[in-house]
């Protein structure tokens, strides 16, 4: 297949995937700053969930803004991850220099922060051959418009202009973002997604990033 834009989810395709305590810190932090000391550690967990429900009811019970608590708690995650980019504790994996070897314009959509995208776009000099990149803004939007939802990959697509595109992921959400555009999947299968079945089903399944150059032999550059 002659696709004409390569588009790359970024946590567990690109770089290793953020680990869940981050992400709950990130939340008890945002509580705090707002003056809750209390919070049970079941709600810390469930506002990892991405559920909008989940994140309006339990802020109300809180007596807190879920805007704000919001802003703050994806504030306080993407500077530590950051952090964590910077001290190898989220790397990316050994084959993400197939990145540079494809003709193609390649883009990436991910779930995580715009904040975080940028980082690590410029931090491993991914910008050399990634021509467009979204992340989740920092609001109430951003968590709506996350995978499965199309919203970001749309826009990547029609940045690039492409007609054909490949979206590769990790995940169910990522498949079934690019069954909702009408556009093919690859689903790459890294260690953590073992046992792992993605629905509905991808077009391709590959183990590594090096594969693609298989899957796109016409456009790549050799």
């Amino acid at each position: 297949m002659d696709y004409d834009a390569i588009i790359f989810d970024n946590d567990g395709v690109l770089v290793t995937p953020t680990a869940r305590e981050l992400w709950r810190t990130a939340s008890r932090l945002a509580f705090q700053d707002l003056g809750v000391l209390d919070a049970l550690p079941d709600d810390i967990e469930r506002m990892g969930g991405y559920s909008l429900s989940v994140l309006v009811r339990r802020c109300a019970h809180y007596g807190v803004a879920t805007d704000e608590f919001w802003r703050r708690r994806e504030a306080y995650a993407a500077r530590a991850q950051r952090h964590e980019f910077r001290r190898g504790g989220k790397t990316t994996y050994d084959d993400v220099d197939v990145l540079h070897s494809l003709a193609p314009p390649v883009g990436i959509v991910s779930n995580n922060q715009q904040a975080t995208i940028d980082f690590l776009v410029e931090y491993y000099g991914l910008d050399r051959s990634v021509e467009t990149h979204y992340g989740r803004e920092p609001t109430l939007d951003g968590l709506v418009r996350m995978k499965p939802s199309s919203h970001y990959l749309r826009q990547a697509v029609e940045d690039l202009g492409a007609a054909t595109p490949l979206y590769v992921g990790d995940s169910s959400v990522d498949v079934a973002a690019a069954a909702d555009l009408g556009i093919d999947s690859a689903f790459v299968r890294r260690p953590h997604r073992t046992g792992y079945e993605p629905t509905p089903e991808p077009t391709y399944e590959i183990d590594s990033l090096a594969d693609l150059q298989g899957i796109c032999r016409t456009a790549v550059v050799q």
